[in-house]
């Protein structure tokens, strides 16, 4: 198979309808902006974060960890853009994973319990 043909049959489940999606949430009054560069950020920022690590642990080379906090503290800003342009709490999201890992981990981690969530557990 080749790109084109790979390309051709993939589209096959694309509708070609995501500009008119995104342009009916640009007048909704929802921050679809601030939560586009939020995710998009968030996932460049992860990006860079996992490039100092790789780099530590398979390159050899020694782990910059003022860069790495800081590539952290910028993952977290886009946190907190995400958070704000939904008009979530910060801490609400905080504690909702608190209470996620306590109910399904409530004697502390264990692999048994990772491989093997309950129904609906996300």
């Amino acid at each position: 198979m080749t790109g084109n043909e790979y390309q051709k049959l993939a589209m096959r489940t694309n509708d070609d309808k995501n500009t008119e999606r995104l342009a009916a949430f640009l007048f909704s009054g929802i921050d679809v902006g601030g939560i586009l560069d939020g995710c998009l950020g968030l996932a460049g920022e992860s990006g860079e974060l996992l490039d100092l690590l790789k780099k530590w642990i398979f390159h050899n080379k020694p782990l910059d960890e003022d860069h790495a906090k800081k590539e952290l503290g910028d993952v977290m800003w886009y946190v907190a853009m995400i958070c704000h342009s939904f008009g979530w709490a910060l801490d609400e999201i905080l504690q909702m994973n608190i209470d996620k890992l306590k109910a399904r981990y409530p004697d502390g981690f264990t692999i048994e319990k990772a491989n093997n969530r309950a129904e609906g557990d996300v």
